[in-house]
């Protein structure tokens, strides 16, 4: 494992995080990444060498583990994890993109050439959308992964004893879990930090939003403002019919520029 990656991009996605954004990537790989890397591996390593029933079938055991078991929740929690750190590479992205695109304008332009962007960093434009969508994104794979494990076990919790009845097993048999309470403990415990940060990924959406209503509404009542922030898609600009333009005002574009949503 290569933590130096893992800690340039925390580094790298907090940048452009809120606070309640970095709080969020905090929970993610200490109480997530880190509990499974460590703990969580270890704990369900043994699940199917130590499943035992009561019956010497061939084949019963193996039947009725993956009857019990139809997705270890190991692997639940590994895909969870990649799908719910995705959207927060997007962002880094498309800050990158960004970068990019202003690095090229200063060649072609020249200094005096003006700027595309203010702040590539800020969240303006199509990067305020790509952020939100984030958001929802992040906190409908973890409400769906809650729901998945759900299905499979319900209450979250694992009994000391299953029943199973499945063929080739002669009749109703008894097995057991290995270690049933530690499980339970760890798969509350990855419940747990999985509601907290849809929690903070609702918190941080409606902080978001609430901040660029009361910007609207403070637009609309100052007519006379140069910045003209009732449309939640200004931020990123691209100038047109002048050869010099102006020098812009973070998030306060003039006139003569034209507003796009790349």
């Amino acid at each position: 494992m290569n933590w130096g990656v893992f800690e340039g991009l925390l580094s790298g996605v907090n940048k452009y995080s809120t606070a309640f954004g970095r709080i969020w990537l905090s929970l993610v790989f200490i109480f997530r990444v880190l509990v499974y890397l460590v703990t969580a591996e270890r704990v369900w390593s043994d699940d199917h060498k130590d499943f035992d029933c009561n019956t010497r079938q061939p084949g019963c055991s193996n039947v009725c583990f993956d009857e019990f078991f139809p997705v270890s929740h190991v692997r639940l929690w590994a895909l969870q994890l990649i799908l719910v750190t995705c959207p927060s590479l997007l962002v880094v992205m498309h800050v990158a993109y960004r970068e990019a695109r202003e690095k090229k304008h200063q060649e072609v332009a020249g200094k005096n050439g003006g700027r595309l962007y203010a702040n590539p960093g800020k969240k303006r434009g199509g990067l305020w959308w790509t952020y939100v969508c984030s958001l929802v994104f992040k906190a409908g794979v973890d409400t769906a992964f809650l729901y998945v494990f759900h299905s499979f076990y319900p209450r979250y919790t694992l009994p000391p004893v299953v029943k199973c009845h499945a063929a080739p097993c002669p009749n109703t048999v008894d097995c057991f879990i290995s270690k049933p309470s530690e499980k339970n403990i760890f798969t509350i415990f990855m419940v747990a930090t999985a509601v907290v940060c849809i929690l903070l990924n609702l918190v941080e959406l409606s902080y978001l939003v609430g901040k660029r209503c009361r910007e609207c509404l403070a637009a609309r009542r100052t007519p006379d403002s140069p910045c003209k922030q009732d449309d939640l898609l200004s931020g990123d600009l691209i100038f047109l019919g002048c050869d010099t333009p102006p020098a812009l005002l973070p998030d306060c574009p003039r006139d003569n520029v034209k507003k796009t949503i790349l």
